[in-house]
C-alpha cells in the first residue's frame, strides 16, 4: 500500500465526479434524447456560407487543419466535413478540399463519399475534390493561397489545428471576399482567425459543433455532462470565495476551518 502514499486524493475525487457526470449525461441522452442545442453563431453560419457559394456559382473550400489523424482536432474536423459535404451535395455546389497529410486525404474522401450518398448524390462525388498538396507547412499554405486566388471560393471553412499558416490562409480568403467560418482549439491562433474570418468556433465550441452536426447521442450527452461539471465547479468557486471573504472579515472560527480545508483541497 506504499504506492498510495503519493496519490492526490483530491484529484481522484474530482476525476471520479467528472466521469460520473459524463456517464450520467450519456445515459440521459440515450433515454430521453439530447438536451436542447445551444446557439452557436459559427455553427448557424455554415449553411449560410454554403448557400452563398451556391447562389454565386463559386466553389466551397474546406481545410481540415494542418495536422494528421492522431490530432483530435483533425478527427473533429472530419465530423464537420461530413455535414458540410452533405450541404454541398444537396445544393449542387462544388467542394474543394486540399490536404497536407495522406491519411487525411484518404479519410476525407471516405467521409465525403458517405455524405454524398446520404444526400442521394453519389454520382456527384468525385475523389479528386480532395487533393494532396504537401507535408511542408508553408508549401501547403502557398499552394492553397494560389488556389484561393485562382478559384475564388465564395465560402471557406478552416476547421482544425493550425499554426503560423492560419493567418496566411485566412488573409487569402478575405482578399477574394469569401465568407469564412473557422474553428480551432489552438488558443495562440485564435486572434488571427478572429481578425480575418467572419465566424470562429472558439475552443470547446469547435468540438460541440462537431457533436451537433454528427448528431451522435453519446457525444451530445457528454456535452450535457460537461456542462454539469462546469456549473458545479463555478458554484464551488463562488461559494468558496464567499466563505473565505466572510471568514476573513468576521473572524468566525468555524468558517475559518472550512476555508482552510477548502484551500488545502484546491492546492492539492
Amino acid at each position: 500500500m506504499a504506492w498510495l502514499a503519493g496519490v492526490h486524493w483530491d484529484l481522484v475525487v474530482v476525476l471520479l465526479l467528472a466521469t460520473a457526470a459524463l456517464l450520467w449525461g450519456m445515459r440521459r441522452a440515450r433515454r430521453h434524447g439530447p438536451a436542447p442545442r445551444r446557439r452557436i453563431a459559427g455553427l448557424e453560419a455554415m449553411s449560410e456560407a454554403v448557400g452563398r457559394a451556391t447562389e454565386m456559382g463559386r466553389p466551397v473550400m474546406y481545410v481540415a487543419g494542418t495536422q494528421d489523424l492522431d490530432d483530435v482536432q483533425t478527427v473533429a474536423s472530419l465530423g464537420i466535413l461530413g455535414a458540410v459535404g452533405e450541404m454541398t451535395a444537396r445544393h449542387g455546389c462544388e467542394l474543394i478540399m486540399p490536404t497536407d497529410r495522406s491519411l487525411v486525404l484518404t479519410a476525407g474522401r471516405e467521409v465525403l463519399r458517405e455524405s454524398y450518398a446520404s444526400a442521394g448524390r453519389s454520382d456527384d462525388f468525385v475523389p479528386d475534390m480532395v487533393s494532396y498538396v504537401s507535408d511542408d507547412q508553408f508549401g501547403f499554405a502557398a499552394r492553397v493561397d494560389g488556389v484561393i486566388a485562382r478559384r475564388r471560393p465564395a465560402a471557406i471553412f478552416l476547421q482544425g489545428a493550425f499554426y503560423a499558416e492560419s493567418l496566411l490562409l485566412a488573409e487569402a480568403g478575405a482578399q477574394v471576399g469569401a465568407m469564412q467560418v473557422a474553428g480551432t482549439a489552438m488558443s495562440h491562433q485564435l486572434p488571427f482567425l478572429v481578425a480575418a474570418c467572419d465566424h470562429v468556433l472558439i475552443g470547446e465550441e469547435f468540438f460541440a459543433a462537431e457533436a451537433y452536426l454528427t448528431g451522435d447521442v453519446d457525444r451530445l450527452g457528454s456535452l450535457r455532462g460537461q456542462d454539469l461539471v462546469k456549473d458545479v465547479t463555478i458554484g464551488v468557486l463562488l461559494i468558496g470565495a464567499l466563505m473565505v471573504t466572510v471568514a476573513d472579515v468576521s473572524g468566525w472560527a468555524q468558517l475559518a476551518w472550512v476555508r482552510d480545508a477548502l484551500l488545502a483541497f484546491l492546492e492539492g
